[in-house]
């Protein structure tokens, strides 16, 4: 019975790190795909980086979390991290100024 704790263990790790790369991923490809779809324009009128910038930094982040780093490593994590400001923030204020309902 005892050696059946660590084999349990490393099961569970295994599920939990795929659901992990598969919210990364999803994540990830979701604001790739909408920062692709925005008009360049639009970036500098919010104050972010460019349209190009965020591409370049969101497909990276993409890559290298398909490539095998996984959601748990230093890549992985500032992929989430940089997929979460732009969905937070930037697609907001794209949103915003589409609606004409922004401060600027």
């Amino acid at each position: 019975m005892a050696n059946a704790a660590p084999i349990f263990a490393f099961e569970v790790r295994y599920v939990i790190e795929l659901i992990l790369l598969v919210f990364a991923l999803i994540i990830q490809g979701v604001a790739l795909v909408h920062a692709v779809t925005q008009r360049s324009d639009a970036f500098p009128a919010i104050g972010t980086l460019p349209k190009g910038g965020w591409i370049a930094i969101l497909a990276v982040c993409l890559v290298l979390t398909l490539l095998g780093f996984g959601p748990i490593s230093l890549f992985g994590l500032i992929g989430i991290a940089a997929a979460l400001i732009y969905l937070l923030d930037v697609r907001v204020g794209l949103r915003d100024l589409s609606d004409g309902k922004g401060f600027w």
